[in-house]
């Protein structure tokens, strides 16, 4: 979006929306990157794609630490125009506040109070900078930009575990791996490739629009290679998504883009891919069903804790500790026998057990919000015609993203991730936008 005067807008309920018929009047050059936007992609790539792990020349540096401390300071010196941070004002601002305060809450009740506090402020941490993400937006411009950080960097992740770990005759998906696992891998790619999607199919710069598809295709095969189930369930979604509710881009582009991917897909996979992928409609005898730390009966105790402990739970990143402690397998010990302390394996699981049932409801209410507000900036940039065809494009983007985390978290557990939150932040940039009207078209203009 590029700056300009007012446009007229209509009130939809608490907020104002501008009109569909606002006509790009006076539209300049949307402004370059500059030193706080610079900083968010750094923090991006190293809280998304951990770039200082791939490479460890990079640790000393702390990119992490100094791209948070200066983001969050050049943003206080910024307040003014688009960067005010009362303009973030919403629904999910305030579920993430809600969230952040009970997870403060749960820390004196916390089964083991210390891993209570540490995770509280890693916690704080993501929420803090998911603020200055989308305070940092100016136009939809800026979150175009780092919409590429968060595919490139996943993109870069992927090419270097890639690789480094190479498949064998007795390893059939990769294991042992940087940060992520293999399950959590594929869902940091399935939320990725939508965001490439959207630059494959729609970019209008032929270069980046062919990058878009290279990093497609590599994320594809990463994702055959990780034999995550929970990975696959993701990215069936994400088709059915971009098939039934991507409707900014005409039906036989979407057709077309999906079936390279499946192409891909095919031609990657092996049978023992196929056979595990099976398992999912045929479950048999799995593990996940019968065992006792199957993810059916983590699952079911960690409901049973969170309604024994209904209002904090056990404490924000202590499920681990109930299962070795309060949970029914804890008798065990008594007898010698070894008991895991395991995950929960179930991101909603994971944030009821922990934060009580106040929690996941204002966890719940960070992932509907979000997709709510993107749904509606998608519906009303739409409604204004060509010039707001590559913002609804950007808004279904990022929803079908947040559907493939939902799924994909729904066997993992990673209700405190930057993935999730640099997700929310984005759509939160865009939708602080459509609010605050901030330029008289919906167009991203391009330099």
């Amino acid at each position: 979006m590029g700056e300009s005067v007012s446009a007229p807008v209509r009130r939809t309920g608490r907020r104002r929306l501008p009109t569909a018929a606002a006509p790009a009047v006076g539209v300049r050059r949307a402004p370059g990157w500059d030193l706080l936007l610079v900083c968010v992609a750094v923090y991006i790539a190293t809280g998304v794609g951990r770039i200082h792990e791939l490479f460890p020349v990079l640790l000393p540096l702390k990119p992490a630490l100094v791209s948070s401390i200066l983001a969050i300071g050049l943003i206080l010196l910024q307040q003014a125009g688009q960067r005010r941070i009362k303009l973030l004002r919403s629904r999910t601002t305030t579920c993430f506040l809600g969230v952040l305060l009970w997870g403060a809450l749960s820390v004196p009740f916390a089964l083991t109070q210390g891993v209570a506090f540490h995770s509280w402020i890693d916690f704080a941490r993501a929420v803090v900078m998911a603020v200055v993400i989308a305070a940092s937006v100016r136009n939809a411009r800026d979150v175009e930009r780092l919409v590429v950080v968060y595919f490139g960097v996943t993109v870069v992740y992927t090419m270097v575990i890639l690789s480094r770990f190479q498949l064998g005759a007795d390893n059939w998906r990769l294991g042992r791996l940087y940060f992520y696992d293999a399950n959590d891998l594929a869902t940091l790619i399935a939320t990725a490739i939508p965001l490439g999607l959207y630059f494959a199919l729609t970019h209008r710069r032929v270069v980046l629009r062919l990058l878009a598809v290279v990093g497609l295709l590599v994320l594809v095969v990463a994702l055959i290679r990780s034999g995550s189930r929970g990975g696959f369930l993701a990215f069936l979604a994400i088709v059915a998504f971009i098939l039934l509710g991507f409707t900014t881009v005409r039906a036989h582009i979407r057709v077309a883009g999906l079936v390279v991917i499946l192409v891909v897909l095919s031609a990657s996979a092996s049978d023992k891919y196929w056979t595990q992928m099976q398992t999912i409609v045929h479950p048999n005898a799995d593990y996940n069903l019968t065992d006792d730390a199957g993810r059916v009966k983590i699952w079911k105790r960690g409901i049973g804790y969170m309604l024994a402990r209904p209002m904090v739970g056990v404490g924000m990143g202590n499920f681990p500790t109930a299962e070795g402690t309060i949970s029914p397998l804890a008798r065990y010990r008594e007898h010698g026998r070894g008991v895991r302390w395991g995950a929960a394996h179930n991101t909603f699981v994971q944030a009821g057990a922990e934060l009580g049932v106040p929690g996941l409801v204002f966890f719940v209410g960070v992932i509907v919000s979000v997709f709510v507000s993107l749904r509606r900036v998608a519906r009303y940039a739409a409604r204004a015609g060509p010039a707001g065809a590559d913002v609804a494009r950007l808004a279904q983007s990022l929803m079908a993203a947040v559907v493939g985390f939902v799924v994909g978290g729904f066997f993992l557990s990673l209700a405190y991730s930057d993935m999730l939150y640099t997700l929310a932040a984005l759509a939160l940039g865009l939708a602080k936008l459509a609010r605050t009207q901030a330029t008289t078209g919906w167009q991203i203009v391009r330099q």
